[in-house]
C-alpha cells in the first residue's frame, strides 16, 4: 500500500513538474513574441530619406557601400538618427526615364526625397525646358502621393564643352526650381569634386571613393539640419 500511495505521489510530482516546464517554455515563448514586436515597432518608427537619381547616386563603378547615400546612413548612425536611406540610383537615368518610374518608387512611404537628377539629360544636349518640365513633375508626383513629404534637390552643372549659353541656362534650372517649389537646394552636388582628376574615375565624370566622401559632406550641408529637427 505504501508502495503504491509513493508510486502515486511520484506520478503527482511529474504531473507538477511537466505544468511547471511547459509554463516556463510558453512564457518564453511569450517573451520572445514581445521582443519581436518591440523590435518591428522600432524599426517601423523609422523614417524614410529616399535618394532618387542616376550614377552619381547610384555610385557607378564602387561599391553600393560607397556611395553617399550608404555613407549619410552611416552619418545618421552614428547620431543615432532614425532614418533609413533607400538608395534609388540608375546609371544612366535622365529626367523622363525618372519621371517614367516614379510610380513605382512611390509605393513606399518617403520623409525625404532627395531628386538628384539632370546632368544626363545636360550631357545628352536635351532641351533645357524638357528638363525643367521633368523635374516640376516629379516634384509634384510626389507631393500628389505624399504632401507631407520634404524634398531636397541636387544641383547640377556641365563642362564648359556644352556651349556657354546652354551651360548657364542649365545651371540656373536648379535654383529656379528650388526657389519656385520653396524645397532646400544643394547648389552643386559634385562641389570641390567635379573637374578634379583625382577625386573622378578614369572616365572624369563619377568620384571615386574620395570624392564620394566629399559628395557626401555636400549633401549632408543641406540635410543634416532638415533630419536634426
Amino acid at each position: 500500500m505504501q508502495t503504491i500511495l509513493k508510486f502515486r505521489y511520484f506520478l503527482v510530482f511529474l504531473l507538477l513538474i511537466s505544468c511547471g516546464g511547459d509554463s516556463g517554455a510558453k512564457k518564453e515563448s511569450q517573451s520572445t513574441k514581445d521582443t519581436d514586436t518591440e523590435n518591428t515597432v522600432t524599426s517601423s518608427t523609422n523614417k524614410t530619406i529616399l535618394f532618387f537619381g542616376d550614377s552619381l547616386t547610384a555610385g557607378f563603378g564602387l561599391e553600393v557601400d560607397e556611395a553617399f547615400p550608404a555613407l549619410i546612413q552611416s552619418k545618421l548612425d552614428s547620431l543615432q538618427l532614425s532614418y533609413t536611406v533607400i538608395n534609388s540610383g540608375l546609371s544612366g537615368e535622365t529626367t523622363a526615364g525618372g519621371r517614367n518610374r516614379l510610380n513605382w518608387v512611390l509605393n513606399q512611404k518617403v520623409d525625404v526625397f532627395v531628386l538628384e537628377l539632370g546632368a544626363n539629360d545636360g550631357l545628352r544636349g536635351i532641351p533645357l525646358q524638357e528638363t525643367r518640365n521633368n523635374l516640376q513633375a516629379i516634384i509634384d508626383q510626389v507631393w500628389q502621393k505624399s504632401p507631407e513629404t520634404v524634398i531636397v534637390l541636387a544641383g547640377m552643372q556641365l563642362p564648359p564643352n556644352m556651349g556657354q549659353d546652354y551651360t548657364s541656362e542649365f545651371r540656373t534650372i536648379f535654383p529656379e526650381l528650388a526657389e519656385k517649389n520653396e524645397i532646400p537646394l544643394i547648389p552643386f552636388l559634385l562641389k570641390d569634386v567635379g573637374g578634379i582628376p583625382e577625386l573622378n574615375q578614369e572616365d572624369g565624370i563619377h568620384p571615386t571613393v574620395e570624392g564620394q566622401k566629399i559628395v557626401a559632406n555636400n549633401v549632408w550641408e543641406v540635410l543634416g539640419p532638415i533630419v536634426s529637427k
